[in-house]
């Protein structure tokens, strides 16, 4: 073979390992390749950095509520566009999106189920129905789950999504503010318990109005919580915000929520409290 000649060379047959679709995903916070399975069983938190991903009003009935309790109330109560409006598209298509999205004729889901056996009024939001916006639906869902609390003499939960009020009906949804909190007054004064449970996000209007009237308020960890984002706070008293802010962290050192509970451990903690004001 000459000096510089090229060495010959066998192939060499490789196994190709067939790795199942869907088996691996990677972390949108910590960037990490993650077990798909891990990540699910977890409730879709993420097994290295613990962060809590969004999930929809009826993964929240099936993690929280006792199984099948689910009595759903208002589900075929649909919006109305009373101003025509429209900005990049028809608030009506946006609906259209909402329903398609999210299953659901709404940004929120309400009912009568039971939890540890006790019943209660149970309502979830859903952030994929247009950012879980409170409009004049979402806020007589809530003051009508509310009644029926009453009438039933029981405890009253409710889980947060929301980027707050929706500006497609303007005033109209500013006043389901007054309508909710006016409602959950009521509830107070008969001695009934309200447990708010804010996921991220909980911001604008609903964080102004329900989702801090709660007599327990309860945040998953790294929630962002708040009325107006960082950016516009800044801008308007022009300070740099401490680092955290908004995070429900920052909110439990400084006495704006009761208590944060991982995802996993919420449906035991929320047995616990039921269990204890239905005695």
């Amino acid at each position: 073979m000459p000096l510089f000649g090229k060495p010959r060379y066998s192939a060499i047959k490789v196994k190709k390992v067939q790795i199942p679709t869907g088996r691996w995903m990677k972390c949108t916070n910590c960037r990490e390749i993650i077990d798909a399975r891990a990540f699910h069983s977890a409730y879709k938190t993420c097994p290295k950095c613990k962060f809590h991903y969004k999930m929809s009003a009826r993964e929240r009935v099936d993690l929280l509520l006792d199984e099948g309790s689910l009595d759903e109330m208002d589900s075929e109560m649909l919006p109305q566009d009373p101003l025509g409006f429209v900005d990049s598209k028809k608030y009506t298509d946006r609906h259209k999106q909402g329903r398609a999205k999210s299953k659901l004729n709404e940004a929120i889901l309400t009912g009568m189920g039971s939890v540890a056996e006790r019943p209660v009024g149970f309502g979830a939001m859903d952030f994929s129905y247009i950012g879980g916006s409170m409009g004049s639906v979402v806020g007589e869902k809530v003051t009508r789950l509310v009644e029926r609390c009453l009438d039933q003499r029981c405890v009253l939960i409710i889980v947060t999504a929301s980027g707050g009020a929706r500006m497609m009906e303007s005033t109209y949804s500013l006043m389901q503010m007054a309508k909710t909190s006016g409602a959950l007054s009521r509830l107070h004064k008969e001695g009934l318990a309200y447990i708010a449970v804010l996921c991220n996000p909980t911001t604008g209007g609903v964080t102004a109005s329900f989702a801090s009237l709660g007599d327990i308020i309860i945040a998953e960890p790294g929630a962002l919580i708040g009325f107006a984002g960082p950016r516009v706070i800044e801008q308007t008293i022009r300070q740099e915000l401490p680092e955290g802010f908004q995070r429900s962290e920052f909110l439990l050192e400084h006495g704006m929520i009761d208590m944060i509970v991982p995802r996993k451990e919420l449906r035991e903690k929320l047995q616990e409290l039921v269990t204890f004001f239905s005695e």
